[in-house]
């Protein structure tokens, strides 16, 4: 059994989050010190008639809404003219107003991340004033250009093209669908990556993808006991990957790692794209496709992820203020590039702060509406520094309570820890460089002690369960000589096709 332990805690200072990204972080502030929010004054009312859509509500469509709402992307309807604009005023007032839309959940002040899709006051003042004074479309002259859109790779041809093996019918009516697909990458070597890009086929019906990589042919043995296209999955992927190539929602851009830095994909290796499928009200096909773009040095820099979870949750029907907590502590100078947190249906407020090691709080994102459906990994405009001793914490609030419109369970039922829609999770990936490279060995241990964390995560009996469920052949609670000996070979292959066979 420590032999277990020992490989089970080997297996988990392996895995990554499953995106890399790219990242500006505000002002850190003294500890208990409240965050100072960037000044978004409240919006003053212009003369009755001096807005236009013209002048100024189509500069604010076109660069906040374009991208999604047009011709066979994911929203329902296009908003690229006057007219189709117009036609929607009302409710174009009421989802910017409650900042439904555009989708962005950070809140500002914690974490100055890439692509931000947040309206200031004076924009939706703006819209609001516009459809209260009858929404007037304005002088011609004053009507910006449409917007153009790359057609195409938006990094240019990439290296190599992968395509799903065959296209997927997504159903016209019924609840979302999460289904992974495997596709083989056809290199004779270990490669190494320097950016990705995603596309999907049909833009209207992927709400969003994850990219995962796998060295050991486990999601090809999921695909062939699942008789269509891929196998179906939900919150996990059934399988242990070994690494990961990001991830694409709408509205996001492509973009190269960070410099020099790339990712390895060993020979043999499976892509595997778990993608999450939202019904259109009519039959949909879909077959995606994923340029790789690859490095022609090895990496000079490092990325690793910090993991805070906890799988000790057991919330009371009924509790709407259901609290999570862990906490991870640097063990060297570290660079934070993003984070990804994740959650599913009831978790409804989601925070990370870092205390460094004078006191400062330093704040990494702040959630205060978590929706599964718009969830996904933030990019910070450029890296937050952790120096060696910053404490980083989480805390997930859940609702479950009969007044949460998102509970799936009427009335509300105890829920714990699982991968189905009705359980739920708590993990933080907090996305990192070591600021030296010479640490980047000891980043890797820090990731791996990470897994087990404090406070309420990492619980290593969990673990241990895990293991013994899995290679417990003969279904006596506990792992035989045989079952060891399977076990320790697959965490050797495992530790192989993250590191390499000589780390």
């Amino acid at each position: 059994m420590k032999s277990v332990m020992r490989t089970a805690s080997l297996l988990l200072a392996l895995l990554m989050a499953p995106a890399w990204v790219r990242a500006e972080d505000p002002a850190a502030k003294p500890a208990g010190a409240k965050v100072s929010v960037p000044a978004d004054p409240p919006y003053a009312a212009k003369p009755k008639g001096a807005v236009t859509f013209n002048k100024q509500i189509a500069p604010i469509v076109f660069a906040n809404c374009a991208a999604c709402h047009r011709a066979g992307e994911v929203a329902p309807f296009p908003l690229l003219s006057f007219r189709d604009v117009q036609k929607r005023d009302v409710q174009v007032a009421m989802v910017t107003k409650d900042r439904v839309m555009p989708p962005w959940k950070a809140e500002p002040g914690y974490g100055d991340f890439c692509d931000a899709r947040r309206l200031t006051n004076e924009q939706i003042g703006l819209i609001q004033q516009w459809v209260d004074d009858g929404s007037p479309e304005g002088d011609p002259k004053d009507m910006p250009d449409a917007p153009k859109f790359t057609e195409g790779w938006q990094l240019g041809p990439p290296d190599m093209l992968l395509k799903m093996p065959e296209a997927y019918t997504v159903v016209a009516e019924g609840r979302d669908v999460y289904r992974c697909f495997v596709i083989p990458i056809p290199i004779t070597e270990d490669k190494y990556v320097s950016a990705v890009e995603y596309r999907p086929g049909n833009r209207k019906v992927v709400h969003h993808a994850l990219l995962f990589l796998d060295s050991l042919g486990q999601a090809r043995k999921k695909d062939e006991a699942d008789p269509g296209p891929g196998f179906a999955s939900f919150g996990g992927l059934g399988f242990i990957p070994t690494g990961g190539l990001g991830g694409w929602a709408p509205g996001s851009m492509p973009r190269p790692m960070p410099e020099g830095t790339a990712k390895m994909v060993k020979k043999g290796s499976d892509l595997v794209i778990q993608v999450h499928f939202h019904p259109t009200g009519k039959e949909e096909s879909e077959q995606s496709q994923v340029g790789l773009y690859f490095s022609k040095e090895a990496p000079k820099r490092t990325l690793g992820a910090l993991t805070l979870r906890s799988r000790q949750m057991n919330i009371a029907p009924g509790d709407a203020a259901y609290k999570v907590k862990d906490s991870t502590t640097t063990t060297i100078d570290m660079e934070a590039v993003g984070i990804i947190p994740h959650a599913h249906l009831l978790a409804k407020d989601i925070k990370c702060n870092a205390t460094l090691p004078g006191g400062t709080v330093q704040p990494l994102i702040w959630i205060k509406d978590w929706d599964f459906n718009w969830q996904g990994s933030y990019q910070y405009a450029k890296p937050v520094k952790l120096p060696k001793g910053t404490k980083i914490e989480m805390e997930f609030t859940y609702d479950n309570s009969a007044a949460n419109p998102r509970n799936p369970s009427k009335p509300p039922k105890r829920v714990t820890w699982g991968e189905q829609t009705t359980d739920e999770m708590a993990i933080c990936w907090v996305q990192v460089m070591p600021a030296n490279e010479s640490d980047a060995f000891a980043l890797k241990l820090a990731a791996g002690r990470s897994v087990f964390g404090g406070g309420e995560g990492g619980n290593l009996r969990d673990i241990i369960k895990d293991a013994i469920k899995k290679f417990d052949e003969d279904g006596d609670g506990k792992l035989n000589e045989a079952e060891r000996a399977k076990a320790l070979e697959y965490w050797r292959k495992l530790r192989e096709a993250k590191t390499g066979p000589d780390k």
